[in-house]
C-alpha cells in the first residue's frame, strides 16, 4: 500500500463518470478485479489525487484532455483514463491493457464519456 501524505489536503477530488441512469460504469469495472489489483489501482489514483501534477512513469497524456493512470499488476497492466476539470479527477474509462499502445477504442469511451459529463453539466 502506498504511503501518502494525508494530514494535507488532496489536489484534486476524484469523481466517477456517472451515466443519465446513475451507474458508474468505472466502479463496476473496479469491482469486477481482485481485491489486490483494485488496492494497486486505488493505490495510483490517490498518488494522482494527492499530488497531482504527476508524469510518467505513472501518468501519461493521451492527447487533448485524457490522461490515463498506469498500474502494473504483475502480469498485466490496467489503465484508468481520466480529464481534469477544474480541481476534480474525472475518472472515466477502466481497461486492462492487451497491446502495446493504448487502443483508439479506449480513447474513444472516455471521450464520449467526458462530452456526456460536460452536455449535463451544462459545460459542453
Amino acid at each position: 500500500m502506498v504511503q501518502l501524505e494525508y494530514e494535507r489536503e488532496p489536489v484534486l477530488d476524484v469523481v466517477f463518470y456517472r451515466t443519465e441512469s446513475g451507474s458508474e460504469p468505472v466502479r463496476v469495472w473496479l469491482r469486477s478485479l481482485p481485491k489486490e489489483q483494485r488496492t494497486l489501482i486505488g493505490d495510483d489514483i490517490a498518488i494522482v489525487q494527492y499530488k497531482w501534477p504527476v508524469g510518467m512513469p505513472l501518468v501519461r497524456h493521451l492527447g487533448d484532455f485524457v490522461w490515463e493512470v498506469r498500474t502494473s499488476l504483475h502480469k498485466t497492466n490496467a489503465r484508468i483514463l481520466f480529464a481534469i476539470r477544474k480541481d476534480k479527477m474525472l475518472v472515466l474509462h477502466g481497461f486492462i491493457k492487451k497491446t502495446q499502445k493504448t487502443p483508439k477504442k479506449e480513447i474513444r469511451i472516455a471521450k464520449t464519456r467526458y462530452m456526456d459529463a460536460l452536455r449535463r453539466l451544462g459545460d459542453g
